[in-house]
C-alpha cells in the first residue's frame, strides 16, 4: 500500500496532496505567507476554522461572480473590512487569476495591513488585486473606485461598518452584496436610551426590557432591518448560517442580489418596524429607496 509522504519540518510545501482541507487548484505558498500554514505544511486549529469559514463563504461567492460573467466579460469585487484579506486572496486565487480585466479591491483602514498586502499581491504576481487604506464609508466617496461594482463582501465588518457596506454597494448599484455582520451594539444602544419611553406603550418591549436581551434583541433586530433596506431597493434576499455555530459564534450570512422587485411592500414594513420598537431615529441609516431625495 502505497504511504503518503509527510513534509519534513523546516521544509517548505508546494503541493496540497497530503492535505485534504486544502481545496484544489490553491497556491499552498499564498497560505504560507498568509499564515494559514506553517512552512512545513502545518495547520493549527484556529487556522483550520479560519480556512473552513473562508472557503465555505467561497462556496456562496463562487456561483455569484460566474453569474455576473454570463452577461458580460469581466467582474469587480470589493471586499470591505479586508483585513489581512484572507478572502480576497483567496477568491483571486482561486478565481481572478484565470480571467482578464477582473479586479478585486481590498479596503482596510490599517494602512500596515493595506502594505503587506500590496507586498503579497506582487509576491505572487496578482496584477487585479489593489488595497486601498480607507473606511468602509471614505470608499463610497472615493474617486480611487470604479462607479459600478458587480460583488461587495464584508466579512465580519464590525458594529456599522457593515450598514456603510450596504450604503457603498447601494450606491455602486452592486449585482450581488455578501455580508457576515459582526458586533452590533448601535441599535441596542438606542433602544436603551429609548427603553423608558418604550415600556409602556406595547407588550413587545418586553423583549428587549433586560439588558441581555437588549444587547442580544439589539443585534437580532439590526440585520431584519438590513434585510428590509435592501428588499427596499429592489434585492432578493437570502439569510443563512455560514458555518456551524461551534466555528463562530458571528455566523449570520446575508446575501443579496439584485432583481429589481417591488419596493413599496419592504418600505412600508420598514417603516412599521421603526416605529414599532421606537427606532425611528434611524430611519436615516435604514432608508428605503423611495425615501431617497
Amino acid at each position: 500500500m502505497k504511504q503518503n509522504k509527510q513534509p519534513k519540518i523546516g521544509a517548505t510545501v508546494t503541493s496540497a496532496d497530503n492535505m485534504p482541507e486544502i481545496r484544489e487548484g490553491q497556491t499552498v505558498a499564498l497560505l504560507q505567507e498568509l499564515h494559514i500554514l506553517t512552512r512545513d505544511g502545518k495547520m493549527n486549529q484556529d487556522s483550520r476554522r479560519k480556512l473552513k469559514q473562508v472557503y465555505h463563504l467561497y462556496q456562496f461567492i463562487e456561483p455569484l461572480l460566474k453569474e455576473v460573467l454570463e452577461s458580460k466579460d469581466n467582474v469587480t469585487l470589493v471586499d470591505h473590512g479586508a483585513g489581512k484579506s484572507y478572502l480576497g486572496f483567496i477568491i483571486y486565487d482561486l478565481f481572478f487569476k484565470a480571467l482578464q480585466n477582473s479586479h478585486i479591491y481590498g479596503i482596510e483602514t490599517r494602512e500596515e495591513l493595506v502594505a503587506r498586502s500590496q507586498e503579497l499581491a506582487q509576491k505572487f504576481n496578482f496584477p487585479g488585486m489593489s488595497f486601498l487604506p480607507l473606511s468602509v464609508a471614505e470608499s463610497t466617496e472615493s474617486k480611487l473606485l470604479p462607479e459600478q461594482i458587480d460583488v461587495v463582501t464584508a466579512l465580519h465588518a464590525c458594529n456599522t461598518a457593515t450598514d456603510d457596506a450596504i450604503q457603498f454597494a447601494l450606491k455602486k448599484k452592486a449585482r450581488h452584496i455578501v455580508l457576515v455582520p459582526c458586533c452590533q451594539a448601535e441599535v441596542a444602544s438606542v433602544l436603551k436610551k429609548n427603553k423608558g419611553q418604550s415600556l409602556g406603550k406595547s407588550a413587545l418591549t418586553e423583549i428587549w426590557r433586560h439588558p441581555i436581551h437588549t444587547r442580544e434583541f439589539g443585534s437580532q433586530i439590526t440585520n431584519v432591518l438590513r434585510c428590509l433596506q435592501l428588499e427596499a431597493h429592489g434585492y432578493s434576499v437570502t439569510v443563512t448560517e455560514l458555518v456551524g455555530w461551534e466555528h463562530s459564534m458571528k455566523n449570520e450570512l446575508i446575501i443579496a442580489t439584485y432583481k429589481n422587485l417591488p419596493r413599496k411592500r419592504p418600505a412600508e414594513r420598514l417603516k412599521e418596524v421603526l416605529e414599532t420598537v421606537g427606532l425611528q431615529e434611524m430611519s436615516t441609516r435604514f432608508y428605503a429607496e423611495e425615501e431617497v431625495a
